[in-house]
């Protein structure tokens, strides 16, 4: 019988493209590519409704104002973002 280290480290090497919070990144530039993780997340047909498979990543050449649209696009899609708080200003500064 495994341990679940050992479960965790083959299922590491079986899919190397696996973030360590579980999901593969998608890297987003717009709204619209938002929308395209969406529906591609949706449309997996062996999983079961509500287990998503990517997560989507900002790419570094997003301005600050497209960022905070995407980040805000992302939460009412409910879709993780990787660096929702890179370039955002903070609440402390505002």
């Amino acid at each position: 019988m495994h341990s679940h280290a050992q479960c965790r480290i083959w299922l590491r090497q079986e899919d190397p493209l696996l973030t360590p919070n579980g999901f593969k990144k998608f890297l987003v530039h717009s709204v619209q590519e938002l929308e395209l993780l969406m529906m591609h997340n949706s449309s997996t047909h062996l999983l079961p409704l509500g287990l998503r498979t990517y997560c989507a990543e900002i790419t570094h050449d997003v301005s600050t104002k497209n960022r905070k649209q995407m980040v805000e696009k992302a939460n009412q899609l409910d879709v993780v973002v990787t660096n929702k708080l890179v370039r955002l200003p903070s609440q402390e500064g505002e």
